[in-house]
């Protein structure tokens, strides 16, 4: 018998956007494990994954879409205002992004994985979450600065 090796391959998430984008205009979910700091409490790089469910047709406030920037930059961050167009916040960020339009919006998030555990972002804990962690970030910034200086002066 031939030993088989099994290999792993790591691709890039832009090569994936085409199997992605196939996958929700026909209506399907897509699981995908979520990278980088920018959603931190909440997800967690190589730990946690998120389900994308196709666009409604109208986002509102505390939706987690996946967009795309004019750059061409796939990003994960919260909808913090609706309007005309939407603002966007990561939950490790305090820089607001105003100007979101629907075209850049890809998919939304409807449950993620943290952990073991599997939560809807229907979910009341969930949406009060949100409302905090949007409402608390300039006493985050606030805290997380005084650290910082803190470090800084006390070694």
């Amino acid at each position: 018998m031939e030993n088989v090796q099994s290999k792993e391959y790591f691709v890039q998430f832009e090569q994936l956007m085409p199997i992605i984008r196939e996958q929700l205009e026909a209506g399907r979910t897509v699981r995908f494990n979520p990278r980088g700091t920018s959603m931190l409490p909440m997800l967690r790089q190589g730990i946690d994954s998120v389900v994308l469910s196709p666009l409604p047709e109208r986002l509102k406030k505390y939706d987690l879409p996946l967009y795309q920037r004019d750059n061409g930059q796939y990003v994960l961050h919260r909808i913090v205002e609706a309007g005309e167009t939407y603002t966007c916040l990561g939950d490790n960020q305090f820089v607001l992004e105003p100007g979101g339009r629907h075209d850049q919006m890809i998919a939304l998030v409807t449950s993620f994985t943290r952990g073991k555990k599997e939560h809807s972002v229907a979910e009341p804990v969930y949406r009060l979450y949100c409302r905090i962690w949007y409402h608390s970030r300039e006493l985050r910034r606030f805290c997380k600065r005084a650290y910082g200086w803190l470090r800084r002066h006390l070694r």
